[in-house]
């Protein structure tokens, strides 16, 4: 297998894989932005360090990083709000983000049990790269879904460093999806799953906007997908060991795979001008565009997702030195947020739908497989729309 595990901006990853479900023709709604990605917001940059190794272990992991306002500015804030749909999962730093209401350190998605080293990873980089905002104090939002079917996920393979490399390779433009990243060993849908992006451009009024969504997508049942309506996951040829083989009781005695567990990190981004609670607001709407893929919310699931605005660059900080007493924020009238909402669900499905089918078969540890969905089985069920 490769190993990109010490990538540079120039790397091929950071490349998009082609196709994209539009281009699989499935019929979406909404217009995207000119990447339909999350970097269509102007100024926010994506990293990836992905590990795929054979030895000595089989590793099937990564690392994802986002930086809302970019490497340069990583330690100025943002407006921003947390939302859980199922909380069988970890996003650190979220007590902070709803008691102020603030996002002021970069964005990363792992897999479960490295969410320190990538927490470490990512204060060591703020250290060497922002010192004026590390010698206060940070708190880094690290979210996580569970990787261990494909990946040696006890194995300790993601290390401090690999969330700096993240953050070095971070750069705007088109982005790769399905196994890179922190999405490299995940499974959605009883499919092969992984990272996946769009974007939508809103307009209100006479103002323009962006709301990009990019998510770590290892989440639902083979029989709960459906694709624009189309229950494509129960009609499937494809083979789903990971919910029909005993791998799970050969591990743990008594136990079998539950269909539907596993998790979904949802990060949305926009430059609409938001308060705290507007973010929070987009953030509870993320849900219905999963449940549009068709997904109702396993027991078994980590759902959480973070939402934020690029807007207002200069305030919504907390300073232990003297400040401004009253800060001036501009923020889009609630009577006018509703095309934003619509942006959200709509770039959440698309989002879903893009790791799915940039995805490709897998073997990870212990001969594990995972098989990506059929091209073919989406472009017949399209092919007379």
């Amino acid at each position: 297998m490769f190993n990109t595990s010490e990538p540079s901006p120039e790397q091929p990853q950071q490349q998009p894989q082609s196709p994209r479900a539009r281009d699989l023709g499935v019929p979406l709604d909404g217009e995207p932005g000119p990447l339909n990605a999350i970097t269509d917001v102007p100024g926010l940059e994506v990293g990836f360090v992905t590990i795929a190794e054979d030895a000595p272990v089989v590793s099937r992991t990564g690392v994802t990083a986002i930086l809302p306002r970019g490497r340069k500015r990583a330690g100025l804030p943002c407006a921003a709000g947390v939302a859980v749909l199922n909380g069988n999962g970890e996003l650190t730093g979220r007590s902070w983000i709803e008691e102020s209401g603030q996002l002021q350190a970069p964005i990363a998605i792992t897999n479960s049990h490295a969410v320190g080293a990538v927490h470490r990873g990512i204060d060591r980089w703020m250290a060497a790269h922002h010192p004026e905002s590390a010698a206060a104090w940070m708190l880094p939002v690290v979210g996580e879904t569970w990787d261990g079917y494909l990946n040696s996920i006890n194995a300790d393979t993601v290390h401090p460093e690999h969330a700096e490399q993240a953050l070095d390779s971070a750069c705007g433009g088109p982005l790769a999806e399905g196994s890179v990243g922190g999405g490299t060993g995940m499974n959605c849908y009883g499919f092969k799953g992984g990272t996946g992006t769009a974007s939508r451009t809103v307009r209100i009024g006479d103002e323009s906007y962006t709301v990009g969504v990019l998510l770590q997508a290892n989440f639902g049942s083979r029989e709960e997908l459906k694709v624009v309506g189309r229950p494509l996951g129960r009609a499937s040829q494809a083979p789903n060991p990971m919910e029909t083989s005993d791998w799970f009781g050969r591990e743990l005695a008594g136990a079998r795979a539950v269909p539907g567990a596993g998790s979904v990190i949802v990060v949305v981004a926009t430059d609409a001008p938001l308060l705290p609670d507007q973010c929070e607001a987009l953030a509870r709407r993320v849900p219905l565009g999963l449940a549009r893929t068709g997904t109702t919310g396993s027991h078994f699931s980590g759902d959480i997702f973070l939402a934020f605005s690029t807007a207002n660059e200069g305030s919504f900080g907390s300073r232990m030195a003297a400040g401004p007493v009253v800060e001036q924020i501009a923020h889009l009238a609630w009577g006018r947020i509703d095309p934003l909402f619509t942006g959200v669900v709509e770039a959440t499905e698309e989002a879903v739908l893009n790791a799915l089918v940039a995805a490709r078969d897998t073997v990870g540890r212990n001969g594990h497989e995972s098989f990506a969905l059929p091209h073919d089985e989406v472009r017949a069920a399209f092919i007379a729309a």
